[in-house]
């Protein structure tokens, strides 16, 4: 299983950058998307989910609620993490996971239930 996310880099504080998470080995759309992040010495922080329900039950941190956005197009095994109003306290290393539990909802943030990691996508945002 491998799982990858991209799409990061440089931008301005307001701007916005959309990153990417492919996957091969698992059947994708059967499993829940998690975004995480972590910033120099702080921990892996949960960013938000999408469910593989039918509905794409979306769930955010309260830090980037309204700003980011998730969705998952089933066709191109992928989702991506939309971040809109970027503020300089968004820059980290973002990491998407795996979660065979189709139904996540208000755990979804916890880190063990996710199997499958990705390699980690750099966003920088400077003032």
């Amino acid at each position: 299983v491998q799982l990858q996310a991209s799409g990061g880099g440089s931008v301005q504080a307001g701007g916005s950058l959309r990153l990417s998470c492919t996957a091969s080995g698992i059947t994708f759309e059967n499993y829940a998307i998690g975004w995480f992040r972590q910033a120099p010495g702080k921990e892996r922080e949960a960013v938000g989910c999408i469910t593989a329900t039918s509905d794409g039950s979306t769930y955010y941190a309260d830090s980037v609620k309204g700003r980011f956005t998730i969705s998952r197009d089933s066709a191109k095994n992928t989702v991506y993490l939309q971040m809109n109003s970027l503020k300089l306290e968004d820059t980290a290393v973002y990491y998407c996971a795996a979660s065979p539990r189709r139904k996540l909802s208000v755990n979804w943030y916890v880190k063990y239930l996710y199997d499958y990691w990705g390699q980690g996508t750099q966003v920088t945002v400077s003032s």
